[in-house]
């Protein structure tokens, strides 16, 4: 297999006695058959299936987009897109918090990027005290699969960094699928959306990048 390729539950992947079995596998005799909707993939005699729908699994040191879901007496509970909510702690705002005033710092339903920086059998706890981080003021918010994050980010960031500089705008990517533009101009954010949307369309193609360049000479504008 020298190519992803679309698979369905049930579908045999590859023959041999050689091959390992991957995430989303099982054997059946010879063959290697996927357990889930994805992505086929052979890497070193590793066959395995990457998901193309699924819910977002939390890990230390993600970059995440969420929403606030509730005040407590010391923090925010956030939404993920995870199983669970988070929670971001008075401890983890660069500033001080005033504990009757937390909803004046950020309120239910206010939008924020965060960084996941423990995970353990409370949950999942956040912190905005990094550059970057923090209550989303203006901008647009996009959401696409977790899964297909990678390909929107590239290798060494090379996606992302097409798409912003063709578009002069800045996007943060959430690993949950959360992605957030902010532009001079709408038009310019409704530009990388369309540009991003592509990506995520076409997530499965190999030699990707030079699809996307193709789509911004047909689709381009002047920066």
């Amino acid at each position: 297999m020298s190519e992803r390729k679309i698979v369905i539950p049930g579908e045999v992947i590859a023959s041999g006695d050689d091959l390992l079995l991957g995430e989303g596998t099982e054997k059946r005799g010879k063959d290697i058959v996927a357990l889930r909707f994805g992505l086929a993939e052979e890497s070193n005699k590793l066959v395995k299936v990457i998901p193309l729908s699924g819910t977002y699994q939390p890990r230390r040191g993600n970059i995440v987009i969420g929403k606030v879901e509730n005040i407590t007496l010391n923090g925010w509970v956030i939404s993920i897109g995870a199983p669970e909510n988070a929670f971001l702690s008075l401890m983890e705002v660069p500033r001080y918090v005033n504990k009757d005033g937390l909803d004046e710092v950020m309120d239910i339903g206010d939008m924020l990027v965060a960084k996941i920086w423990a995970i353990n059998k409370r949950g999942t706890d956040l912190s905005v005290k990094s550059r970057g981080l923090g209550k989303i003021e203006e901008g647009l918010i996009l959401k696409v699969n977790p899964n297909k994050v990678p390909r929107i980010i590239g290798k060494e960031g090379s996606m992302i960094k097409m798409i912003k500089d063709n578009t002069n705008c800045n996007i943060t990517v959430g690993q949950n699928g959360l992605i957030w533009i902010k532009g001079d101009k709408v038009e310019d954010e409704l530009y990388a959306k369309k540009a991003i949307l592509f990506v995520a369309k076409k997530s499965f193609v190999s030699g990707l990048t030079d699809e996307v360049e193709k789509w911004f000479g047909k689709n381009g504008r002047k920066k």
